[in-house]
């Protein structure tokens, strides 16, 4: 083997290897700066984090976080498993409708926040009535929206009464009444029962939303009719233009319709945005529904149950007469809190035999006048004709029925017993005018031009005879 060969470092490598090494004591002493408590990782348990927290350094302190996270924040949800509180919370997680974009509803929602002393007044009377609705609506899958119509037709006022002669608080007119088999008669209307009238609403509603295929002409045929919607619908069609809502040809009171409803939509979902404070409404029922035994008094009925007559009368407003009679199809309506008081009180009445009521009927003889028999029984004539709806027009031939008070009974006079629907005005005879044609259903309240345009209401369509009317 050939001997190793040394080389000798030449004065040029060893300045190179001491600078090296310079170089590296250097850096292992500015290592040394950083000890283990300026230097601090973290990992929260939320995910993957670090922090870096540098020491302070030449009298300023700066804490400098650094967050890694594999996950976006949870998104805020509604547990639809439990109910809420508040009434109008649970009306509100129910709104499933499209919402309506249109300047009328902006116009809408400044008409009822300029009024806020009227809204809160018809808010705090749907309280009666809302738990029953929006339990019916539910039952049926229908958006709660829909409880919110009462207050566009009626104001939610049981008693309301429309120049087209709709009714109660969802406002049915006669013929539509007739059609869901809403009862009209000499004792009671239907149209003002809270129970009997809302199946027939929802009712009418399924049906004419069945027909569209959308909220918005449904609730355009609940105004209007559905025969005057499928019309403009039709027109638009034959002529290639859209076929919703916004873009059909109707009256100005249709047109305002559903931007009405969609701003007390909007007001009730988010009342904070707009300036207003809504009362809650105990999510609970408000009423219980009980038999009646026989025919009773409505006055009778309201002290059995201890309660004021005008908030009986709010909740069993379809009576015509101060009498309420007995049938499965008219249950008393009475607040949850007043039924076993009720109850209670009409087993001690039954049990002292007392009447139920203090009114019978009489039928009129032969010749006899109204007078005759008011003076009889001590009532002013007035008073006799509108507990039986009389009016000059009512024509009396012998054996017509009347209400009159029993002769060992205390029927009181006030007026506030009697729960009459108001009656007709009396309108000038007119010569018949030309219509562009009569919308059927719920609303056919106006007429509407080939244009558009809707036309001022026929006051009356008899015609105008020679001979004047003889007074009765």
């Amino acid at each position: 083997m050939r001997p190793a060969q040394t080389t000798a470092l030449s004065p040029l490598m060893f300045r190179s290897l001491f600078l090296c090494l310079c170089t590296c004591l250097s850096l292992t002493a500015a290592a040394e700066v950083l000890t283990e408590s300026q230097l601090n990782w973290t990992t929260p348990p939320g995910g993957i984090e670090s922090s870096l927290h540098l020491a302070p350094s030449s009298g300023l302190a700066k804490e400098l976080p650094l967050t890694i996270q594999d996950e976006a924040p949870p998104l805020p949800t509604i547990d639809l498993t439990t109910e809420p509180d508040d009434l109008w919370q649970r009306v509100r997680n129910g709104f499933s409708m499209p919402n309506l974009a249109s300047p009328l509803v902006a116009d809408r929602q400044a008409w009822y926040l300029n009024r806020p002393e009227m809204l809160k007044q018809v808010l705090d009377r749907s309280r009666r009535y809302l738990y029953y609705i929006v339990g019916e609506l539910e039952k049926r899958g229908m958006p709660t929206e829909l409880a919110l119509l009462p207050i566009v037709e009626s104001s939610y006022n049981p008693m309301a009464y429309s120049r087209a002669r709709a009714s109660g608080i969802w406002q049915f007119i006669p013929s539509t009444g007739r059609s869901y088999r809403l009862e009209q008669n000499w004792w009671l209307d239907q149209r003002r029962d809270v129970i009997a009238s809302t199946g027939a609403a929802l009712d009418y509603l399924q049906t004419i939303y069945e027909m569209h295929g959308d909220w918005h002409l449904a609730l355009a045929s609940y105004n209007w009719g559905e025969h005057a919607v499928a019309r403009a619908v039709a027109k638009n069609q034959a002529r290639n233009l859209p076929t919703d809502y916004a873009n059909l040809t109707m009256p100005v009171e249709t047109r305002y319709y559903v931007p009405k409803l969609q701003a007390l939509k909007n007001i009730i979902a988010q009342p904070k945005l707009f300036g207003i404070s809504i009362n809650p409404i105990p999510n609970r029922p408000y009423f219980d529904m009980v038999g009646k035994p026989a025919n009773m008094d409505l006055s009778i009925a309201a002290k059995l149950a201890e309660m004021p007559l005008d908030e009986f009368i709010a909740l069993n407003p379809a009576y015509n007469r101060p009498v309420m009679p007995a049938g499965k199809d008219s249950p008393l309506v009475l607040p949850t809190g007043k039924v076993q008081t009720f109850l209670a009180n009409l087993q001690h009445h039954e049990n002292q035999e007392k009447p139920l009521s203090n009114w019978h009927t009489y039928r009129l003889k032969k010749g006899e006048k109204i007078e005759t028999v008011a003076a009889r029984h001590r009532l002013s004539a007035a008073y006799l004709k509108q507990i039986n709806g009389i009016t000059r027009r009512t024509r009396l031939p012998a054996g017509t029925t009347l209400l009159v008070p029993r002769k060992d009974g205390q029927a009181s006079a006030n007026l506030q017993e009697v729960n009459l629907p108001p009656n007709e005005p009396e309108l000038p005879k007119t010569k018949p005018q030309k219509s562009a044609g009569k919308a059927t259903g719920k609303g056919s309240k106006k007429t509407v031009a080939k244009s558009g345009k809707p036309k001022p209401p026929v006051k009356s369509t008899r015609t105008a005879k020679k001979k004047p009317a003889k007074k009765r």
